[in-house]
């Protein structure tokens, strides 16, 4: 699976017809997978962005968990992180997983997160077109693939 995670103070989606998602202070997470992953994946990148000290202590280094400040999660599914680029000028999502076995793994991802002791996790409309607002916190984003953990 992979993830960008970025450090917001504010983050949305909105579909038409639906009431918007929203977080304040904690994390968008923008996450794929691809064929290849299993529930042990999702379960490995839960619960490494959970425990991710990203967040500013009181001496400005980057020593906090979303845990330890209480913050929130919002999860947006997004396959084109599989996208693939290296032929032509069109993007080949080929690598990423069907919309069914990505939404099984994001719900697990999702499931860990609330066990790990994130109270507040919004998700994104898995297969909408969706309108995303990142009011990004630093600049501070960061990009994990369990195929590298």
């Amino acid at each position: 699976m992979r993830a960008v995670i970025q450090r917001v103070r504010y983050g949305s989606v909105t579909v038409p017809d639906q009431p918007p998602q929203m977080i304040g202070n904690g994390l968008v997470v923008l996450i794929g997978a691809t064929h290849s992953d299993t529930e042990n994946d999702a379960i490995l990148l839960a619960r490494k962005i959970a425990f991710l000290r990203i967040f500013e202590d009181d001496a400005a280094k980057m020593n906090r968990s979303v845990l330890d400040v209480q913050g929130a999660v919002l999860v947006v599914p997004q396959f084109t992180l599989y996208a693939d680029c290296r032929h032509g000028r069109r993007p080949s999502f080929t690598e990423a997983a069907a919309p069914e076995r990505a939404r099984a793994l994001i719900d697990v991802f999702i499931k860990v997160l609330h066990s790990e002791g994130v109270e507040h996790v919004a998700n994104g409309f898995f297969g909408e077109h969706m309108l995303v607002e990142i009011h990004n916190d630093g600049p501070v984003t960061i990009v994990l693939d369990t195929a590298l953990l």
